[in-house]
């Protein structure tokens, strides 16, 4: 046994005085679906609902123990990390600040009140994440606190692993294939160091920050210039230097990259079909079977549920990209004629199973044709074809902005 491995089974046992191991179960739905063995570990039953508080509880055990004066620990977050520090703030009685962005939601900063209480003070700093990392790190050196990376901290990586000491004592050893999500590393780092080459590992990651992916490329970590923070629980800038070091040799084919919006029928079936209720990065690993099913089948597989911290509020955003993606709800610009009857003829083109989900002119002082933006929701993909040929028939002019970014991030 490593020395890694044995500081992560330290951790883990140590782990035991705070919370119980998050539940490793198996998925009958899946697991038809696939004619494989399908189980899911559950770290959106954790006490914060995602797996960060294993990292931030090492790392503040092991600075306390060597530094039993430190007073404040400092951290930068907008979602399961702060909740994480804040919930071993109050359980060690140690005071937390934490630095959010000032465009971070009530929501995310409530919970995190609520899991540090009076141990830890909330500011709120820059309205962006790099602000107010700087903020933080600023802050952290003028009071001589210790500052808690959300990933990049080896201590942090050492309790993630815990995920893997927890799989094996329930398992009675390994699956032939963990599926995890990766963002900063720290899981993924974590989880490899320990498993080695016990299991097949997949990471996955979400389109709009595919940093292991652009490192592995590289050889290098490597900043994205653009992050789309949907999946927010994964989506980050830059892999950590010290989780890339642990990851830097596996096979680029071992990492996956999934659509933010396909990800969204993983959630809405995973809700709707199992009452289990996943935020984006948590559904990342369920979402991977899709494209795995002829190496999956007739294994046990593992799929880490790295967090449930969803505001429903997002719900209605869930569903609309769902509907893109399966292609049963499409946007469209149509240049109407305008004059009596238009309309009409419009409507007329439209089946049965087809309804208008949004219409709205664009251009109303037009005297001839007007612009209009049109949402049209149907029951099945194909129906969409039939209405295309009609339209083009009848003579409308129109634009597909479906998959249009640029103009969907304005119009839809």
């Amino acid at each position: 046994m490593t020395e890694f491995q044995e500081n992560a089974r330290a951790a883990e046992a140590a782990m035991r005085a705070v919370f119980e191991p998050t539940p490793l179960q198996r998925n009958d739905h899946l697991s038809e679906r696939y004619g494989a063995e399908i189980l899911l570990k559950r770290e959106d039953l954790s006490p914060v609902r995602s797996y960060k508080l294993r990292g931030a509880f090492n790392a503040m055990r092991k600075v306390l123990a060597a530094r039993p004066d430190t007073a404040t620990f400092v951290c930068a977050s907008a979602g399961n990390h702060a909740q994480g520090v804040a919930y071993m703030c109050r359980h060690f009685g140690v005071k937390g600040v934490i630095f959010m962005p000032v465009t971070t939601p009530q929501q995310k900063i409530g919970k995190t009140e609520k899991f540090g209480g009076d141990a830890v003070a909330i500011r709120l700093t820059g309205d962006y994440f790099d602000d107010t990392l700087a903020a933080a790190q600023a802050y952290c050196a003028q009071v001589g606190g210790h500052f808690l990376s959300p990933f990049d901290d080896e201590d942090v990586i050492e309790g993630q692993a815990s995920v893997a000491v927890e799989i094996e004592a329930q398992l009675g050893g390994m699956p032939d294939r963990l599926i995890l999500p990766v963002g900063g590393g720290g899981l993924s780092a974590g989880v490899r160091s320990y498993v080695g080459a016990r299991a097949a590992l997949t990471l996955v990651e979400p389109a709009g920050g595919a940093c292991l992916g652009a490192a592995l490329a590289a050889g290098e970590p490597v900043r994205l210039r653009h992050v789309n923070t949907f999946a927010d629980g994964a989506a980050v800038a830059q892999i950590g230097a010290r989780t890339f070091a642990r990851l830097a040799d596996m096979d680029p084919s071992a990492a996956m990259v999934i659509e933010e919006d396909r990800l969204c029928t993983t959630m809405l079936e995973m809700l709707n079909i199992e009452g289990i209720v996943l935020e984006p990065a948590g559904a990342l690993a369920v979402d991977a079977l899709k494209d795995m099913a002829d190496v999956i089948r007739g294994k046990t597989v593992v799929c880490v549920t790295s967090g449930g911290n969803f505001d429903f509020e997002r719900l209605p955003e869930v569903k609309e990209r769902a509907q893109r993606f399966s292609g049963v709800k499409k946007y469209f610009i149509l240049r109407m004629p305008q004059r009596p009857g238009a309309l009409r003829e419009f409507l007329e083109i439209l089946g049965p199973e087809d309804d208008i989900a949004r219409f709205e002119y664009l251009k109303k002082s037009a005297r001839n044709f007007g612009s209009v933006l049109i949402g049209i929701e149907t029951t099945r993909p194909e129906n969409f074809a039939p209405i295309l040929a009609r339209l083009d028939a009848a003579g409308f002019e129109y634009r597909d902005i479906t998959r249009d970014e640029v103009l969907a991030e304005f119009l839809i």
